[in-house]
């Protein structure tokens, strides 16, 4: 794996591109479009001009799906070639973020069984008009895709069942898997960071013992599938009782591209659990943090990592920005081999906090520069956290000691 590993410390930030579709109360659907709220479609040149100013070569970025890919076979380029031309003359290298909790209106949603074939050929359409590029995300944090989208009825096809959150995760799953592989036909190089929320849920009481166990084999299916990895029986008999055939199984063992891959992970003070016996989850808030959680999704994939997304709302980012860079760098220098930090994203976001079901205008303070493109003091403190950083771990992955 040692090829796939950069000798620059992959400093990053991302633009905020999530665009599910959701019903409003008036009973329209409605598509969320993360970078209209954030008025990025009109500033795009001054966010890239922002990211450069930080001293950050590398960004989550892609274009939108949704409004790119316009039919089978059929793309709208315009936007795409102007925003990746600039990050090229800016030397920023994009992790190319292909689908971001969304698909185009003609595709429906996550239960179409075309979609992975589809998101194939528009990933290697990609590939071709822009060869040069080498790092990628295809499908962005499937397993909450297919929770928000079909288990808890927030987003797309809106579903509330174990089936339909089985069926969105093997699709994405899949689509994932053939878009690396439709990728690597124009791309050899290409690098794969798949960025997935890290989650940990904890039991409230001995009877929800069992229930928080399942939970916590539950969370690695999006990875276990792309990665090929063995399931346990517990979760191979929850995939087959929910849709999945033993064939659409197999697939995965037989087409995993593990040697390309960077584990990219995601952590928030949301993502871990408290479980009720009744099986009811609230947020715990940070228990066990980064170090404990990535550790233990290192040891199971053994996998080159990276750290994807992290943010807290002001005033509390910075200190949440110090924190998450502590475990980082203690996990580096206990031996997992971690290429890259994220602070997600460039930007203050938009009605995250009703997490993105409500289209209230919300403002959420959580991003490196506000709406009106001043520096927060996150930005501030993760420019000082680079400049400071940059030439020291660079010198410890030559062996050296400072």
């Amino acid at each position: 794996m040692s090829n796939l590993l950069s000798e620059q410390f992959m400093f990053a930030t991302g633009i905020e591109n999530s665009y599910p579709t959701i019903l409003l109360p008036n009973g329209m659907k409605k598509r969320v479009d993360e970078m209209a709220k954030t008025d990025h479609y009109t500033h795009w040149e001054k966010d890239f001009e922002l990211t450069a100013s930080l001293g950050i070569s590398f960004l989550r970025y892609g274009p939108p799906y949704f409004s790119t890919h316009v039919g089978p076979g059929k793309y709208d380029w315009d936007f795409t070639d102007k925003t990746f031309a600039r990050l090229r003359e800016l030397n920023i290298s994009p992790i190319v973020d292909l689908c971001h909790f969304g698909v185009p209106d003609w595709i429906d949603n996550f239960q179409n069984p075309d979609f992975p074939a589809l998101f194939a050929e528009y990933a290697q359409a990609f590939a071709e008009r822009f060869p040069y590029l080498q790092y990628y995300t295809p499908v962005n944090e499937i397993f909450i895709a297919a929770t928000f989208s079909a288990l808890y009825g927030w987003w797309n096809e809106r579903l509330t069942s174990e089936q339909g959150f089985v069926t969105a995760l093997k699709h994405c799953c899949k689509a994932n898997v053939m878009a690396m592989q439709a990728i690597l036909k124009v791309q050899p190089n290409a690098i794969f960071i798949q960025s997935e929320s890290s989650e940990f849920f904890h039991t409230s009481k001995p009877e929800a013992v069992n229930i928080a166990n399942f939970l916590n084999e539950k969370r690695f299916l999006s990875l276990d599938l792309i990665y090929g990895y063995p399931l346990p029986s517990r979760m191979y008999e929850f995939l087959l009782d929910n849709g999945m055939t033993r064939e659409e199984y197999h697939w995965f063992e037989n087409n995993q591209v593990n040697a390309r891959c960077i584990m990219g992970n995601d952590y928030y003070i949301t993502n871990e659990h408290l479980v009720h016996s009744d099986g009811r989850t609230e947020p715990s808030g940070e228990i066990f943090g980064y170090y404990v959680i990535t550790h233990q999704y290192y040891s199971r994939y053994r996998l080159p990592v990276m750290h994807t997304e992290t943010n807290r709302v002001m005033p509390d980012s910075v200190n949440w920005l110090y924190k998450e860079w502590a475990n980082v760098h203690q996990l580096k220098r206990d031996g997992v081999p971690v290429i890259g930090f994220t602070w997600y994203s460039l930007l203050h976001q938009v009605d995250w906090d009703t997490a993105l079901r409500e289209d209230n205008g919300c403002v959420n303070e959580l991003g490196l520069f506000d709406l009106q493109r001043n520096i927060m003091p996150v930005g501030e403190a993760y420019k000082k956290l680079i400049r400071q950083w940059k030439d020291v771990l660079a010198a410890e992955s030559y062996g050296l000691n400072y």
